[in-house]
C-alpha cells in the first residue's frame, strides 16, 4: 500500500501534544516513531489508515488515506464507543473489553486498548483479514505502549520542580497586575 498520502495530524516541527490527566507529553520524536509504527500496521494487515487516540477522544496522530474522513470526530466518537463498552463489559462481569470490531458492508474497523489511555484504530475493507489486522494490530499495540511508556518516562525526569516560593511570589505578582 502506497502511504505517500499519508499525514500526521503532526507534521511541522516542534509539535507536542498533552495529554490530559497525566499532562503526558509526546514530543516530535515520539510521533515520528508512533506514525512508522501505524505505518508498519497499514503495510502488514493492508488496511486503509490507522489511528492512535487519547481515551478523552483526542486525535493524537493518523496515517493512510484519511482524507475523506473526519477523523476528529472519529476520533470523539470511538473514545465514546469504549467508554460505554467498558460499561458493558462492567455489567456483564469484566473489567474491560480491550479490543472491539465493527464489521460493515465495505469497510471495518479494528480497535484496541494501547496501554492504559490510548485507543489504536484501524480501518480496512475486504482485501485482507480480520485475523491479520488483529495480528499486526496486537505488534503495533505492544510497540506504541512502549513508546508511550518511554514518552511518559522522560517526561517525568525533565519535569522541573518549582520552589513554592518562587510559586507564592508568582501568584502574588499576579494579583497584584490584575487587581483593580
Amino acid at each position: 500500500m502506497d502511504t505517500k498520502n499519508s499525514r500526521s495530524e503532526f507534521g511541522s516541527k516542534r509539535q507536542e501534544v498533552k495529554l490530559q490527566d497525566d499532562s503526558l507529553i509526546i514530543h516530535e520524536e515520539e510521533i515520528e516513531k508512533i506514525d512508522r509504527a501505524l505505518i508498519k500496521l497499514i503495510k502488514g494487515a493492508e488496511a486503509k489508515c490507522a489511528l492512535l487516540v487519547d481515551k478523552d477522544g483526542h486525535l493524537i496522530t493518523r496515517q493512510g488515506f484519511t482524507h475523506s474522513l473526519d477523523t476528529t470526530a472519529l476520533a470523539a466518537l470511538l473514545a465514546g464507543s469504549f467508554a460505554s463498552t467498558r460499561e458493558i463489559a462492567r455489567l456483564v462481569g469484566e473489567p474491560e473489553f480491550s479490543v472491539l470490531f465493527h464489521q460493515g458492508k465495505r469497510d471495518h474497523i479494528h480497535i484496541s486498548l494501547v496501554g492504559e489511555r490510548s485507543i489504536l484504530v484501524a480501518i480496512f475493507d475486504d482485501r485482507t483479514t480480520i485475523g491479520m489486522v488483529r495480528l499486526y494490530a496486537k505488534e503495533c499495540g505492544e510497540e506504541l505502549a512502549t513508546i508511550l511508556g518511554q514518552a511518559h518516562k522522560s517526561k517525568k525526569k525533565s519535569e522541573p520542580a518549582i520552589d513554592s516560593g518562587f510559586a507564592a511570589s508568582a501568584e502574588d505578582r499576579l494579583n497584584d497586575i490584575f487587581r483593580d
